[in-house]
């Protein structure tokens, strides 16, 4: 193909325009195909950002629920006097002794505050629960050796409430937190001992009195959201003995009657807690 004189410029032009256009759409493509290999590279997929690890630091307030043991350690000292003499004394001292278990259900609020450093969490919480223990046995089963008299003894035990204010420790794993606890426990204890024969002698010895114990225990606690927390928790309570003095009379022949009752109390209870 042969091209004029006049003919050449326009020409040239021409395949210029064109070769310039097809190198823009080369380098166009080239472009877009090193921008999807770069995107299907191993190790540069994007991730979702990783969430933060749970903080326990802050302070919480609760209810609680579950169950609740009581267990009681009777003990009675009736000394010779002008009614019983020495053997039936003893007897009945003998026969007014022994312990008792009993359970019911238990149920109240707490509050408390946590500090954590890296996974060690340590707070302190106070909690104060309604339970309505009672414990108590009684023996209408032996005589009086003197006499071959029938009689009947009997000791009981009430608490109606359980508080504790309690340092708490553990280790934390992002929602979870387990712990080990222990402090000083408080609780109101109602005491009765009673006596009757078939002769018509009676007597009885009773207290009331406030006691604080020690208490020990561990739980485990989860974060459902940032604010609500789940837990469930035992707890072990003893408390100093409840003493009661009192006597056994007919007319004017009595024997001094002494009672003791040692307490103790078991917890295991779930809750929930709204943390600040």
């Amino acid at each position: 193909m042969f091209f004029s004189s006049k003919t050449w410029p326009r020409t040239c032009l021409r395949v210029r325009a064109a070769s310039l256009s097809l190198v823009t759409l080369m380098l166009v493509g080239a472009s877009r195909v090193a921008a999807a290999a770069d995107m299907t590279k191993p190790g540069m997929s994007t991730k979702a950002p990783v969430a933060p690890t749970y903080q326990w630091t802050g302070c919480y307030v609760g209810l609680n629920g579950g169950g609740g043991a009581i267990g009681t350690n009777f003990q009675t000292t009736v000394n010779p006097g002008t009614y019983l003499g020495v053997a039936d004394a003893a007897e009945v001292s003998n026969d007014g002794t022994g312990s008792h278990d009993n359970s019911n259900f238990i149920g109240g609020g707490q509050v408390g505050c946590n500090w954590q450093s890296g996974t060690v969490v340590a707070g302190l919480e106070g909690d104060f629960d309604y339970f309505p223990g009672n414990s108590g046995f009684g023996n209408n089963t032996d005589t009086l050796p003197s006499s071959n008299t029938p009689f009947v003894i009997g000791q009981q035990l009430t608490t109606n409430y359980l508080a504790t204010v309690r340092p708490r420790i553990g280790i934390a794993a992002d929602r979870n937190f387990a712990y080990v606890t222990g402090g000083v426990a408080f609780t109101r204890a109602s005491y009765t001992e009673s006596y009757a024969d078939n002769n018509g002698a009676t007597g009885a010895a009773t207290a009331s009195s406030s006691l604080t114990g020690w208490t020990a225990g561990a739980g485990w606690e989860y974060a459902l959201t940032d604010h609500w927390l789940f837990r469930v928790e035992y707890l072990f309570a003893a408390f100093p003995s409840t003493s009661a003095a009192g006597s056994i009379a007919l007319g004017d022949a009595n024997n001094s009657l002494h009672g003791t009752a040692g307490l103790v109390m078991q917890v295991a209870r779930a809750g929930v807690n709204f943390k600040f």
